[in-house]
């Protein structure tokens, strides 16, 4: 993997680290998108994988646009109006496509500032972390675009309609402990003990069977637009699925025993 993009793991948990902090970690970089979303294929394919944690390095999570490829006009910013549109397309819009599409739990360890795209990178998350230095800023307006990558449809579902318009159309950062209250974190940690509570919920996670766990994020997923008659259905299938495997068989004896289980993914 670039040094753009960092990949490690440990166990049955990945952690990507966004690696360009002397550009506080932009994602806009055509490059960094084809990383990024070959990272993801690779977690998809790896049933060894059960939690992954994406964080930032340096003292930022992510600035989102390159503002020096803005002002130049290169890379996803160049062109006409109909070849910027297809940038966008083939570049930054890959990436909510990919991670939302991720069967494997995301714990996004937001180290510190999350603006714009990297805003709503961490609302493509399932679980978001927060660092007492983190803020978050969905501030396209304040260089003169909108959210370009799926932000006006992720961050009403996760704090809201009025507040999203809010931080939306003020562009204004919010901090750490707001962002917990409005709903947009789960919790806020000191800045030293973020990675080891993202880990060690991600271990926590990593205990469970890994097919069931793809399936029950998918369920949520699929949840957020389904009417219940439609969700039932789908929960009915993958239900009759577990109960014919071997983990399902390894969780019962296990609980019955009071014991660990330990699961294979079959």
């Amino acid at each position: 993997m670039s040094e753009k993009l960092l990949y490690k793991q440990d166990g049955h948990v990945v952690t990507l680290t966004l690696n360009q902090p002397e550009l506080r970690n932009p994602i806009t970089d055509l490059d960094f998108v084809e990383l990024f979303v070959e990272a993801i294929a690779r977690i998809k394919a790896d049933l060894s994988v059960r939690c992954v944690i994406l964080t930032g390095a340096g003292k930022g999570f992510s600035s989102g646009g390159n503002l020096n490829h803005m002002r130049d006009r290169v890379g996803t910013f160049s062109g006409d109006v109909t070849t910027i549109a297809d940038n966008y397309k083939q570049g930054i819009q890959r990436i909510p496509k990919a991670l939302w599409a991720l069967e494997v739990p995301v714990i996004a360890a937001v180290n510190g500032p999350a603006y714009g795209a990297g805003c709503d990178l961490t609302l493509m998350c399932d679980i978001r972390i927060a660092a007492k230095s983190a803020t978050f800023a969905e501030n396209f307006v304040k260089v003169g675009i909108i959210p370009g990558d799926g932000g006006a449809w992720l961050l009403p579902r996760q704090i809201g309609l009025s507040r999203a318009a809010e931080m939306t159309f003020t562009g204004d950062p919010i901090d750490a402990e707001t962002a917990l209250a409005w709903g947009l974190v789960s919790r806020v940690v000191d800045a030293d003990q973020l990675i080891p509570e993202a880990n060690a919920l991600a271990q926590r996670i990593a205990k469970n069977p890994p097919k069931q766990l793809r399936m029950s994020k998918q369920l949520l997923r699929e949840g957020m637009h389904s009417r219940l008659d439609s969700l039932l259905e789908l929960s009915a299938s993958y239900q009759a699925s577990c109960h014919q495997t071997a983990d399902h068989v390894e969780a019962v004896n296990a609980l019955l025993e009071k014991r660990d289980p330990l699961f294979n993914g079959t």
